[in-house]
């Protein structure tokens, strides 16, 4: 006979509450070494473009953890607390953890995918140019190769799409006042950066498709999970 023992939800879980702890000591140190050196937090760790000399296989993972303003930490931080805190408290802290950086590397691999169809052009007329105007380009952040890609806002939308699946019909109150289903929010956002994505519009520096990814692995994850996961009867 097995023994069902109910835990009550944590306000912090604890792989939330330390991933918040992560994420905001990592934005003051952003904010308090700057980046006026070529070697920066972000030049390191942030994730690049394949074809940028900055590039490194391990930002797939770093990247998730630096953010470009406070706005921008402040609202993936307050996602991760909401879709994150259901998620771990439901699943557990160990498979949570797996969940989020599986999805936020996700993210960055389909954004990398992306990213290096869009940036062949450039390098093809890169190539061109005489050796030592290449050798200026490099390193420098004004070269497109060179943008870096930061956040964890594929992370998030993995969050998103797992509560999505898992908790449809649970309400969240946008602003802390309208009322909205879960399953409704997750069609929505997904529905507007499907269609940022497609527009692709110039000046747009948000990675849209990384949000995408983000949400796709979270699907293609939680399908394998479930196809595999026993019948447990209490």
């Amino acid at each position: 006979m097995s023994i069902y023992q109910y835990q009550r939800p944590q306000l912090f879980p604890p792989v939330v509450k330390n991933l918040l702890i992560i994420n905001g000591l990592v934005f003051v140190a952003q904010v308090t070494f700057g980046s006026s050196h070529p070697y920066t937090i972000e030049n390191l760790f942030a994730l690049h473009d394949v074809h940028s000399v900055f590039f490194q296989p391990f930002q797939l993972i770093t990247y998730m953890f630096l953010h470009g303003s406070f706005d921008h930490i402040f609202g993936n931080m307050l996602a991760v607390w909401v879709f994150g805190g259901m998620l771990e408290n439901y699943w557990g802290g160990k498979k949570f953890l797996t969940y989020y950086l599986v999805t936020g590397v996700g993210a960055g691999l389909l954004h990398l995918g992306v990213l290096y169809l869009e940036m062949n052009p450039i390098m093809e007329i890169f190539r061109t140019i005489p050796e030592e105007e290449q050798l200026n380009l490099l390193r420098s952040p004004q070269f497109k190769i060179n943008v870096p890609t930061l956040g964890a806002s594929g992370a998030v939308f993995g969050c998103l799409a797992g509560a999505g699946i898992l908790f449809p019909n649970d309400i969240i109150r946008i602003n802390f006042i309208f009322p909205v289903k879960i399953k409704w929010l997750v069609i929505v956002y997904t529905g507007i950066e499907l269609l940022l994505a497609i527009r692709n519009s110039a000046g747009d520096a948000v990675a849209h498709f990384a949000h995408l990814g983000g949400a796709i692995t979270g699907l293609i994850l939680l399908f394998i999970w479930n196809k595999t996961k026993r019948k447990t009867l209490y």
